[in-house]
C-alpha cells in the first residue's frame, strides 16, 4: 500500500489493462488529502466464437466430412460426421467453438475448400 498527499480531495478508479488501481481517500486537516492506493488484479476472459457451417447443394456428404477432418483436426470422424448431418438437416451446423484467431482460421480454411462457412460470438 502506498500514500500520497495530494492538495485536493480525489477519488478515482483508473483502468490499465489488467490492473485496477482503486484510490480512497482520507480528509485530514485543512485541504490536505491523503490517499491509500491499492491495486487489484482484474482478469478480462476473452470471448468465444462459434464457427458455423452452413448447408449447401453443391457438395456432397462425404467431400463435407473429410473437409473437416483435415481442417480442424481435433475432430474425429463420428463428431464430423454428426456436423455434417446436423448441417443437412437444419441448415447450419456447429463445428467448434474457441478465440477469435482459431476460429477465423477454421472459417477462412472451411470457405477455400469450397464449404460456406460463418463465425459469431458465442452468447
Amino acid at each position: 500500500m502506498h500514500i500520497f498527499v495530494v492538495s485536493s480531495f480525489l477519488k478515482s478508479v483508473i483502468h490499465l489493462d489488467s490492473l485496477m488501481m482503486v484510490d480512497s481517500v482520507n480528509q485530514t486537516d485543512g485541504d490536505t488529502a491523503v490517499i491509500d492506493r491499492e491495486v487489484q488484479r482484474v482478469r478480462k476472459v476473452s470471448p468465444k466464437y462459434k464457427v458455423l457451417l452452413h448447408n449447401d447443394p453443391v457438395n456432397s456428404m462425404d467431400y463435407v466430412v473429410e473437409t473437416l477432418r483435415q481442417v480442424v483436426p481435433q475432430l474425429s470422424e463420428q463428431d464430423a460426421l454428426n456436423i455434417m448431418l446436423e448441417t443437412h438437416k437444419t441448415g447450419i451446423g456447429l463445428v467448434i467453438v474457441c478465440d477469435l484467431e482459431p476460429a477465423e482460421f477454421y472459417s477462412e480454411s472451411l470457405k477455400a475448400k469450397g464449404l460456406t462457412s460463418t463465425i459469431e460470438i458465442e452468447s
